[in-house]
């Protein structure tokens, strides 16, 4: 281990600690290879959606909203 990493023990259930072991033996992976990839993965969405909320709140803020005219085209395209 490098000092440029710190370690971290967590609990997981029965069901997923064994999904966890059977992908390490299918990849040939380590668990921790595989458990930081899901973390740095978990994390970078994460990230993304609170930064894609913050930049919609400030929009708000700025009174930068959708017309009414402009959200009935956009339900007459997609909605139901």
């Amino acid at each position: 281990m490098s000092t440029a990493e710190k370690i971290l023990n967590v609990r997981l259930p029965v069901e997923l600690h064994g999904q966890l072991e059977r992908l390490v033996q299918a990849t040939g992976r380590s668990k921790s290879f595989l458990t930081v990839e899901a973390l740095r993965s978990y994390v970078s969405q994460e990230q993304w959606q609170i930064a894609d909320v913050q930049d919609g709140l400030q929009e708000a803020d700025q009174g930068e909203f959708a017309t009414a005219e402009e959200v009935r085209a956009v339900y007459a395209k997609y909605g139901h």
